[in-house]
């Protein structure tokens, strides 16, 4: 299991340096990404949030930096596109996070876990679901088709996935601590903070060891 963000080529940024992807493409979050891979998931983060602010909100700033975090640093409920993607490397079937739970509501697998209702990701016409059986998680790929491929895992394994992808979550939080020092030494403490209520982390989580 591991938390992904969707991103897309980055045409003409250049408030940061940025990683070359393709556009739609699942990036994986982890301690381990480059500082380029970084700055590509903190840019697509922040343009997700780049919406104009409303009688809410402060008015956007002229600055062109502190244009573009805006959102980020001011929205009370963030999203981004993205959420857990599950792989059964005995199959090859890949689950993949859809349309209707972004990575800002990664914990909801924990409440699914927890009270076995059902879990949508998407709607028509991919309809990703995850059910529980007593002991037992099926995850659907696409609940619109009758032969859609699945995954089984128990509800142990399930749980001890879900820890690993907080640990990457908490670890890619560490590592963005650390890149906001160094790229944006004026917002660090700003922008991490986002971070971590974005992804629902304790504070313990913003800082990188020493």
């Amino acid at each position: 299991m591991q938390p992904v963000l969707e991103i897309y080529a980055p045409d003409g940024f250049d408030l940061w340096p940025v990683a070359e992807v393709q556009s739609f493409a699942l990036l994986p979050l982890s301690g381990e990404l480059s500082p380029a891979e970084v700055g590509t998931a903190m840019m697509r983060i922040a343009d997700c949030n780049d919406i104009d602010p409303d009688g809410d909100r402060p008015p956007r700033p002229a600055d062109p930096l502190d244009s573009f975090l805006h959102g980020l640093l001011t929205f009370d409920n963030l999203f981004a596109a993205g959420g857990l993607r599950v792989t059964d490397n005995s199959t090859g079937v890949t689950f993949l996070p859809g349309c209707c739970d972004g990575l800002e509501d990664w914990r909801d697998w924990h409440q699914f876990v927890d009270d076995g209702s059902l879990l949508g990701f998407g709607h028509d016409p991919v309809s990703p679901i995850a059910e529980r059986f007593g002991d037992t998680v099926r995850l659907t790929v696409n609940a619109e088709q009758s032969d859609s491929p699945v995954i089984e895992l128990s509800v142990v394994e399930l749980r001890h996935l879900l820890a690993g992808a907080e640990r990457d979550l908490a670890d890619f939080l560490a590592l963005t601590a650390d890149w906001a020092s160094r790229l944006l030494p004026g917002h660090c403490a700003a922008v991490t903070a986002a971070l971590a209520r974005f992804l629902d982390l304790p504070a313990s989580a913003m800082s990188p060891e020493p």
